[in-house]
């Protein structure tokens, strides 16, 4: 396999992304137990989006071109500057509690699409029935998929 210069780069700028500090700011909780409740939830979306970009690294199917190409379709922007790659996010509600979770839900979205076109078993049906793996639909052929790999936390959470 060829080595994707633009994938490497996009991959280095996630990582970079996801890492930085939330922000939070204390004087926006009314107790001590909401706020760290909030910063465990962070943290969890980090370790989701961890995991999720390792899967995307390691897929050698997925390109910077397809990385490119989803983001354009998301609140994730991936742009050239004259140091590289930048990730930008546009938030929706608080960026503290999204951005993490907005990196996991582009590779779950990468990762998805990759495997409906690659890795879907062959499987013939009838002409005019839909086609059908092991008893399941297509979607419900991919869910169970990613269940079995990444655990009911993630998979509800980001391939449902």
């Amino acid at each position: 396999m060829q080595p994707d210069p633009l994938k490497d780069s996009i991959i280095a700028a996630l990582h970079a992304f996801i890492r930085q500090r939330p922000g939070l700011e204390y004087g926006n909780y009314c107790d001590d137990a909401t706020y760290r409740s909030e910063m465990r939830g962070i943290t969890r979306d980090l370790n989701h989006a961890r995991q999720l970009l390792r899967q995307v690294e390691l897929s050698f199917g997925i390109t910077g071109a397809d990385m490119r190409r989803t983001a354009a379709h998301s609140r994730l922007k991936i742009r050239n500057t004259d140091s590289g790659i930048a990730v930008d996010y546009c938030t929706g509600q608080y960026f503290p509690t999204e951005y993490r979770r907005a990196v996991a839900r582009f590779c779950a979205e990468l990762l998805w699409s990759h495997r409906r076109d690659h890795a879907m078993p062959e499987t013939p049906s009838a002409p005019g029935e839909p086609w059908r793996f092991g008893g399941m639909s297509a979607g419900e052929w991919l869910r169970h998929s990613f269940r079995r790999e990444y655990g009911r936390a993630i998979a509800n959470r980001y391939f449902s």
